[in-house]
């Protein structure tokens, strides 16, 4: 049985001479694939049926209709639908997905996506070289291409205002680049006050990619730093959340990558970035789109399909759509020689669509691994031999015995610096509220519609930091929910209305060493066990959906006003306008940490 790895497929450089022979006829190719229009990512126009022809896992040439002759070839009849490049997702962390890469490469292919540039700035943040390396090695057995942007920002702020495991200085990125030939660009420069204001780590990161000839990715807000971070040699972002930050991005020399998620979630920012098209006339020549961030429930659901799909709701043509979805990822890290097309070399890597352009059927380096909207027993073999990641990754959560989970009461009048949740959970209020002497925290509570927020330090780095909080419209009605994928250096955050439910909350995920939970009354309602550096599940990829479908249930019975993967957002503290990490409130941009509680 063949294998299924991006290294099945040899190097076009090896194959040159028998795609000529194919592609003229002289040789047999090993499939044809007819009975079915290609839609060319290259003219985007839907071309006529015609068809495929496959050898060596490459595309040796698509020929009209009726043009093989031969007896060798297995022949796979379409019947309909539309052939089409596999989709390539130039920007996606796998660890918010809670799976592995191998088991990730399953609902990837299911929706038609063959190849994703991924950054493991989360387990980097864990485990350091280590946690990246291993992340690298489980994506080398992935049924799936995957290629690496180095994780840049780890920490993403100062080891004065948050704690993590990891700690990638440019000596190390450098030695990356130069070990790993999948590590092909900088990941997202999440610190991108300090790379605008001159900040010297920042910029020594930068100069370990640019002196390498490596494309550097961004991660910006604010109008206010584009010129600066363009001029830094950033030269991609995906979170341009409007047109108008879209349309500064793009002139200052920044590919886009419209990210698209479900409505409900922080990462559906698509529908308003893409006006820079619709509505102010931009070429969508230097755009693509990607997923960023999806749940092993939502990646099932809301795949890079699913987002290519939103942008020909939004207005883009369907060619167009679909080369931005393949090709113009794939122009932008300069592998359009290798995936995004359908031209002769190109890797085999094909999707059959329907009317609604929906996959059907994958094929990954010319082997079928879905069909009929089902995996194949191929891709089933390849899916039940999942890399092992190292003793150590499951060793990751470090506690002392006693925390304190909750603050004082306050026994005079004080402000407290809460920060308020809304919708999509992105972006973060700063809300000053005056507590009143009460008995007892319910009546704060019931009167401000607040809750505990905290954050504890899980790396056994610290004499275990602490920090308290207060939550505002978070609306939880009682018991706590934790996780331990609390970004980006991944302490633990909970929030909660009583001591109780908190410590049951992290001690269970102290006992699973990592996950997310739902603790109500004493009793743990619902949990994702993420024993794999506190972030991923060794499981398969539907079997951890199941078991976000549970927690979301859940969830949203507390009364969480924000769904739980906005929640663990809280702590990224590079994203206005106030956070908590382990080391207290921080304001953003300033990067400056106040009190929870000031007298009056």
């Amino acid at each position: 049985m063949a294998t299924l790895t991006r290294f099945s497929v040899k190097p076009l450089s090896a194959m040159t001479r028998h795609l000529a022979d194919v592609a003229s006829a002289r040789a047999e190719p090993d499939l044809v694939i007819k009975g079915a229009p290609v839609l060319s990512t290259y003219s985007e126009r839907i071309l006529p049926e015609r068809e495929v022809w496959i050898a060596g896992g490459r595309i040796a040439a698509v020929k009209p209709a009726g043009s093989y002759k031969g007896s060798s070839a297995k022949v796979h009849d379409a019947k309909g639908g539309v052939i089409a490049p596999g989709l390539v997702d130039p920007h996606i962390h796998i660890e918010s997905s809670m799976v592995t890469a191998c088991a990730y490469a399953e609902a990837a292919l299911l929706n038609g996506t063959t190849t994703i540039f991924c950054d493991s700035h989360e387990i980097g943040n864990v485990m350091d070289v280590a946690g990246v390396e291993a992340m690298l090695e489980d994506a080398r057995e992935a049924p799936l291409s995957i290629f690496l942007t180095v994780p840049s920002t780890v920490p993403a702020t100062s080891p004065e205002l948050e704690t993590a495991g990891g700690d990638l200085t440019a000596e190390k990125i450098a030695a990356l680049f130069d070990k790993w030939p999948e590590a092909v660009a900088l990941g997202e420069k999440m610190d991108f006050v300090q790379v605008a204001t001159g900040d010297e780590r920042s910029h020594a990161i930068l100069a370990a990619a640019l002196q390498r000839g490596r494309p550097v990715s961004g991660h910006v807000y604010g109008r206010e730093f584009v010129a600066a971070y363009a001029a830094s040699g950033v030269t991609d972002t995906h979170e341009a959340i409007d047109r108008d930050i879209a349309d500064d991005l793009l002139e200052a020399g920044i590919w886009l990558f419209l990210r698209g998620g479900p409505p409900t979630t922080p990462w559906h920012s698509l529908p308003e970035a893409i006006k820079t098209i619709t509505e102010l006339g931009a070429s969508h020549k230097r755009i693509a789109v990607c997923t960023d961030d999806r749940d092993a429930d939502d990646l099932l659901l809301f795949g890079q399909d699913w987002v290519t799909r939103q942008t020909m709701k939004a207005g883009m043509k369907p060619e167009q759509a679909w080369a931005m979805g393949s090709l113009h990822g794939a122009t932008r890290f300069g592998m359009e020689g290798e995936i995004g097309g359908m031209g002769g070399g190109r890797r085999a890597d094909l999707v059959l669509l329907d009317d609604e352009f929906k996959p059907i059927n994958t094929w990954y380096g010319g082997e079928l691994v879905v069909e009929d909207r089902r995996i194949t027993p191929l891709l089933d073999q390849a899916l039940s031999a999942r890399y092992r990641y190292p003793e150590a990754a499951f060793r990751t959560v470090k506690l002392p015995k006693e925390i304190r989970l909750t603050p004082e009461l306050p026994t005079e009048t004080v402000v407290a610096h809460t920060i308020r949740t809304e919708l999509p959970g992105i972006t973060l209020g700063h809300v000053k509220v005056t507590l009143e002497p009460a008995n007892d925290w319910q009546t704060h509570f019931d009167r401000h519609g607040l809750c505990f927020v905290t954050v504890v330090e899980r790396h056994g780095k610290s004499a275990g930091n602490v920090a308290h909080g207060l939550l505002s419209n978070f609306n939880l009605k009682r018991g706590a929910v934790a996780s331990s994928v609390g970004h980006d250096s991944h302490n633990i955050i909970i929030a909660g209305t009583n001591e109780a439910d908190m410590q049951v909350a992290l001690r269970t995920i102290e006992e699973s060493q990592g996950g997310v939970c739902v603790v109500d009354n004493g009793e743990v309602r619902a949990m994702v066990e993420l024993p794999i550096a506190g972030l991923l599940s060794d499981k398969r990829v539907t079997e951890v959906a199941d078991e976000v479908q549970a927690l979301k249930r859940e969830w949203e019975a507390a009364g969480c006003a924000i769904p739980y993967m906005g929640f663990n957002l809280i702590p990224l503290s590079v994203i206005p306008e106030i956070r908590i990490t382990d080391k207290g409130l921080v304001l953003v941009p300033e990067m400056e940490i106040v009190p929870a509680f000031e007298t009056v």
